[in-house]
């Protein structure tokens, strides 16, 4: 996780905070967190999201790639 130290704060001119600053990589592990809560809350995806965890195989990615018109 970042540094503490990373973050920073906007003040306005009251010294009351009005924003904040931080890494990129937190930001986006900020954003993943926030993705599966929201996918958490229904029990459908819950199920697809445990049953992706603890699959075993898979596809290559090029004939995914091939499958999905992409």
């Amino acid at each position: 996780m970042t540094n503490q130290a990373e973050v920073q704060f906007v003040s306005d001119g009251n010294g009351n905070a009005v924003g904040v600053i931080v890494p990129i990589d937190l930001w986006r592990e900020i954003e993943s967190e926030r993705e599966t809560a929201y996918l958490l809350q229904s029990e459908t995806m819950k199920r697809r999201l445990v049953e992706a965890g603890q699959r075993r195989e898979g596809i290559p990615l090029e004939e995914a790639r091939e499958k999905l018109g992409i």
